[in-house]
């Protein structure tokens, strides 16, 4: 009985978020015709205290994606499946705006083609519209990315700060 009394006061005062973002885009990959990407990851996390959450953001791709990076950039259409634990921490806080930082690892397997794993940090930005709901932006990467692919190709590893149109996502949270 006390184990649920405690569960009970654990959800009663949780600060439970769930949302994620979509992104629908058209990628023309040299003379081919231009193909349809789409991404859904959805997101779910956990407020321990006002400035540091846990979460996880799980993710489907499909469509054209580049591979690697530098001399070893490939672009194929492909599908990805990804999952990315993080911790935020939120630097900035008011009623309207919070800053945030998610430092996470990812890991992801594209279709035959390979793994990708990922160790850095993601900026963002939250725009509280109401008490329980929040746009949320994510702006560029900063870490080690790295690229095995399937075979004999050459792994890419690179380290450093990516801040191209792929690295922005915009989505909707849920908070409870």
């Amino acid at each position: 009985m006390s184990l649920f009394v405690a569960a009970m006061a654990m959800t009663a005062n949780a600060q439970v978020y769930v949302g994620g973002s979509v992104g629908v885009g058209s990628v023309k990959l040299g003379s081919d015709d231009a193909e349809t990407t789409y991404k859904f990851m959805p997101e779910v996390g956990y407020n321990l205290n006002s400035d540091w959450a846990i979460g996880v953001a799980l993710g489907y791709q499909k469509g054209a994606c580049t591979l690697g990076k530098g001399a070893y950039a490939q672009d194929v259409d492909t599908e990805l499946l990804q999952v990315n634990p993080y911790v935020r921490y939120t630097a900035v806080k008011s009623k309207l705006i919070n800053v945030f930082v998610d430092g996470g690892v990812g890991f992801g397997s594209y279709k035959d083609q390979g793994t990708q794993f990922e160790l850095g940090l993601r900026p963002g930005v939250a725009v509280n519209l109401n008490e329980n709901i929040s746009f949320v932006a994510h702006v560029g990467f900063v870490g080690f990315e790295s690229f095995s692919p399937k075979g004999d190709g050459d792994s890419s590893n690179t380290v450093g700060v990516d801040l191209d149109g792929k690295n922005v996502t915009f989505g909707l949270y849920f908070n409870f």
